[in-house]
């Protein structure tokens, strides 16, 4: 079965390499009975891969099941796996069969094999190993017949350095390794991927399908998609629902774009295509710059902080430092004082801890102008959240403590 038919099949959309690559090789190896370790970020599709190898096999009319080792407690799992004998445990009053008993001959998908804990991990590998289990609370070895297709969206062979996975199991489970694509690598897929959740949404509702025009397309393929190809379909199903107009412009289409992640935006290619003599920027573009200037600040105010304070301890002068090394915060009345320092030779050197004056006129202006849009880009976040100052901190990406420090210097009423 060539690969444009398996993905008809499973409805997979996309034509990156990669992707390509990763159903090579689930069709290669579905026809065996080697374990197999998918890998790959959350909401890129793993359960899908674990179907398309069961269904390719020899035993795709025996039972499959998944099972997310993570959403399982830890006192449970190993009755949920293998079993257990009346009386094993508080609230065991019948024998239970485990999955690997029920879904004997078929396949089991252990989703997040990564939260697995260390004692169900012994007990896994014996299965691989020997295809034998023990129910809880039994001394009867029992054998079964399971393929064993495991998912983690974590490094297992970090977790094996730190203790927290068995080495042992790692290399068993990764006979056949597959790595399945994040959505930002395979950026050409997100056109595709879009119209066709738009087009199932609006068939699915019974609206007219959304259209993206170029800068909308471009807002999507810049955006850095951490939560893959499940987070594009929830943005696509808000569209559908929600979009007043079907043409769907960058504008209109950025508030459903979480603000949250605007670490995943590469902004300035989309705002390089917006911006020009004849096209300014709109409002919610100068927003976000406004925000990088004030991090960009923020983090100027706090080196300059840190060399000021080590210049200090050194025995170095205020006055020998440059005016642009000089911190722009206003010292408390403990700290304006004048103090001589000796240095060397008994020379007298004067410390002034007094806020530094600047004298160029164009390093005032420029200062006040990024304090106004500072504080100006505060007072839009505290009234955004209603004056909840964790919510605003969080928007502005600074911590609370920080953020009550600049209400007060900028004397902000809330």
């Amino acid at each position: 079965m060539d690969i444009q038919s398996i993905k008809n099949r499973f409805s997979i959309i996309g034509n990156a390499p990669a992707l390509n690559h990763a159903l090579n090789t689930a069709v290669q190896v579905a026809g065996t009975d080697l374990t197999v370790l998918i890998v790959g970020e959350s909401g890129v599709g793993k359960e899908v891969f674990s179907h398309i190898i069961h269904m390719l096999s020899a035993r795709k009319h025996n039972p499959f099941i998944a099972v997310n080792c993570g959403a399982i407690p830890e006192g449970t799992i190993d009755s949920e796996l293998f079993g257990h004998e009346k009386g094993a445990f508080t609230g065991a009053v019948d024998s239970r069969k485990g999955y690997f008993e029920t879904v004997g001959g078929g396949t089991i998908f252990l989703d997040e094999i990564g939260e697995m804990p260390l004692g169900t991990q012994a007990r896994l590998l014996r299965v691989l190993e020997t295809g034998e289990f023990i129910r809880v609370g039994s001394s009867k070895v029992q054998k079964t017949d399971v393929r064993v297709i495991a998912a983690t969206n974590k490094d297992l062979l970090e977790f094996t350095q730190q203790g927290k996975f068995r080495e042992d199991l790692y290399y068993r489970l990764s006979t056949v390794p597959i790595r399945v694509p994040s959505l930002r690598d395979r950026k050409e897929d997100i056109p595709l991927l879009f119209r066709k959740f738009a087009s199932d949404f609006a068939e699915k509702y019974r609206t007219q399908s959304v259209q993206l025009d170029a800068s909308a397309m471009q807002l999507l393929v810049n955006y850095g998609w951490y939560g893959n190809v499940r987070e594009l379909k929830n943005i696509a199903e808000q569209v559908s629902v929600l979009s007043i107009n079907k043409i769907v412009g960058a504008e209109s289409l950025q508030p459903f774009i979480p603000q949250n992640q605007q670490r995943g935006l590469s902004l300035l290619p989309a705002l390089s295509n917006q911006s020009g003599k004849n096209n300014p920027l709109s409002d919610t573009e100068r927003d976000i710059l406004y925000k990088l200037f004030f991090e960009l600040k923020k983090d100027m105010n706090d080196m300059k902080q840190y060399i000021f304070e080590m210049s200090h301890h050194q025995g170095f002068g205020a006055a020998s430092m440059p005016e642009s090394m000089m911190p722009t915060y206003i010292p408390s009345q403990e700290t304006r004082n004048i103090t001589p320092v000796n240095i060397g030779n008994n020379t007298p050197y004067l410390v002034s801890n007094e806020p530094h004056k600047v004298d160029h006129h164009e390093d005032v202006e420029e200062s006040l102008m990024l304090s106004d849009r500072e504080k100006e880009f505060i007072i839009k976040a505290l009234k955004k959240h209603k004056s909840r100052r964790r919510d605003a901190a969080n928007e502005l990406g600074i911590s609370e403590r920080t953020l009550y420090r600049k209400i007060k210097e900028y004397e902000i009423a809330e």
